[in-house]
């Protein structure tokens, strides 16, 4: 099986500006609520398995960002997984250790637990890196940020 790169995975979710709410479960609802899913997947199913995780432990990862996500896989298939780079109007506070409030949410949809923590490590990784968080924190434009992501994956290669 080849894993998709993280390029491929946010064409298939998107990126989204101005998210509204003015609480995490508010954030993610917005969010939710513009997804176009695949049949195998309902918007209320996922959104309670995303509000489930955050309960457990808020998916803030420091530097403006969190990265929520269902505990447990819930794509039908490979080709159903996504991530999702949003944006928000205003930043909220998502209980981050370092109390920094959450600007850029990057929801991911995952098919297996394997491909859960193949995406899950890139995004993070992806999230350590000086030249990434800027555009995040500037809201870059879609191809500003997927041009980017793809420089990066090509030198992994």
């Amino acid at each position: 099986m080849i894993k998709k790169t993280l390029m491929e995975l946010i064409k298939n979710g998107g990126i989204m500006e101005d998210i509204s709410g003015d609480s995490a479960t508010e954030a993610l609802t917005h969010i939710v609520s513009m997804l176009t899913l695949p049949q195998s997947l309902d918007k209320e199913t996922l959104l309670k398995a995303i509000l489930e995780r955050e309960s457990i432990m808020p998916t803030s990862i420091g530097n403006g960002i969190a990265t929520p996500h269902p505990r447990n896989p819930l794509a039908a298939a490979d080709s159903q997984e996504f991530v999702v780079i949003g944006f928000l109007k205003n930043p909220i506070d998502w209980q981050s250790l370092d109390n920094t409030p959450v600007t850029t949410v990057i929801l991911i949809v995952s098919s297996s637990t394997k491909s859960h923590l193949h995406t899950l490590s890139r995004v993070h990784f992806f999230c350590q890196q000086e030249k990434f968080l800027k555009l995040l924190q500037n809201h870059a434009p879609k191809d500003e940020i997927l041009e980017t992501i793809a420089c990066i994956e090509k030198e992994w290669k």
